[in-house]
């Protein structure tokens, strides 16, 4: 019988695929960004209006100093979680993600969709095309050269027709468009976890950030749940990893929320989904779905904390908190 021996919780934020100085660049178009800043209320604001609030203590956390220990702090987490998968050496990986108008717009957003193509197609474009200052180390930025990376075809192809009987309606993408690309969201996981093999993948999306049909957490921990009964539900013997990407709090930095969220995350069970405030998840924020996604697969699991490492890059407190868990 198949079996999850392991769920890997990682942020994918673009500061982890750069130095400080790009962190500081990004921070300093933060006052253009009105439609994605929320305060720690959920409700819309202005950089103005963020920075008028701000604890005058964030500066201590965007010094030179500080800002190079985060740095480091994110790739040794980033490392341990990509040695940690490579020991398990898993048969499949099942990758949930958002995507960010990288595959799906406007014309088309499922609320959740399975890609069971024979590969899926890695294509510098959208989010993982290089497109700050030139002048800036590029060093850690996602590969320039398209690729197309393995799928577990037959099992993704289960795991949809399985999810459908269970009472989801998924929809399915067998292939892309020339002008479409994986999101950032998988992507980020070839590049960055996937660093001694490439392991057979089934990538699962679903929408966090665009209403009215993005899936609530507790929707999403159901979708993990049934993930796994169908995986179980699968005769071969079969070691499965479940990983989600995204989060925690961005673009304005929320320390107590997504600390308070990590600490019921390792309790398990549905109810910190359930409880979670919609209110809080907007724009960034939305990510936490995909921790609930995964959280309904490994339930049960011991989750051992990795690291949290939160990233301020302006006075104003923007930027982006990471995280970064196992299940075993």
């Amino acid at each position: 019988m198949a079996k999850i021996v392991m769920g890997i919780g990682s942020s994918h934020s673009p500061t982890l695929l750069m130095k400080p100085s790009a962190w500081l660049a990004r921070a300093a178009t933060d006052d253009q960004n009105f439609f994605v800043l929320h305060d720690h209320s959920g409700a819309r604001v202005s950089y103005g209006e963020l920075l008028e609030k701000a604890d005058p203590a964030i500066l201590d956390e965007i010094t030179p100093a500080k800002l190079e220990q985060r740095h480091k702090q994110n790739q040794a987490a980033v490392a341990q979680l990509a040695e940690t998968l490579n020991k398990v050496n898993p048969d499949i990986v099942v990758i949930i993600g958002d995507d960010h108008k990288e595959v799906f717009h406007d014309d088309n957003m499922p609320a959740l969709s399975v890609y069971w193509g024979e590969t899926i197609p890695y294509r510098p474009t959208g989010i993982m095309k290089w497109k700050y200052d030139p002048d800036l180390d590029q060093e850690l930025w996602y590969p320039q050269e398209p690729k197309d990376y393995p799928v577990a075809s037959q099992y993704a192809e289960r795991l949809i027709r399985g999810m459908m009987d269970d009472g989801f309606d998924v929809a399915q993408s067998k292939y892309f468009k020339d002008q479409q690309a994986m999101s950032h969201s998988f992507g980020y996981v070839y590049y960055k976890l996937m660093t001694e093999k490439i392991y057979p993948s089934i990538p699962v999306s679903i929408n966090t950030y665009y209403p009215p049909n993005n899936v609530s957490p507790l929707r999403a921990y159901r979708i993990g749940q049934s993930i796994r009964r169908e995986i179980e539900s699968w005769s071969e013997d079969l070691r499965v990893v479940v990983m989600s990407t995204g989060g925690l709090s961005h673009f304005v930095v929320d320390e107590a929320f997504d600390r308070s969220f990590l600490e019921r995350l390792a309790a398990g069970g549905p109810d910190v989904h359930a409880q979670l405030p919609l209110q809080k998840l907007q724009s960034g924020n939305s990510e936490f779905r995909c921790w609930s996604a995964l959280a309904g697969a490994v339930d049960g699991m011991k989750m051992d904390l990795v690291d949290y490492i939160p990233c301020y890059r302006s006075p104003a407190g923007t930027g982006c908190a990471m995280a970064f868990a196992t299940w075993s």
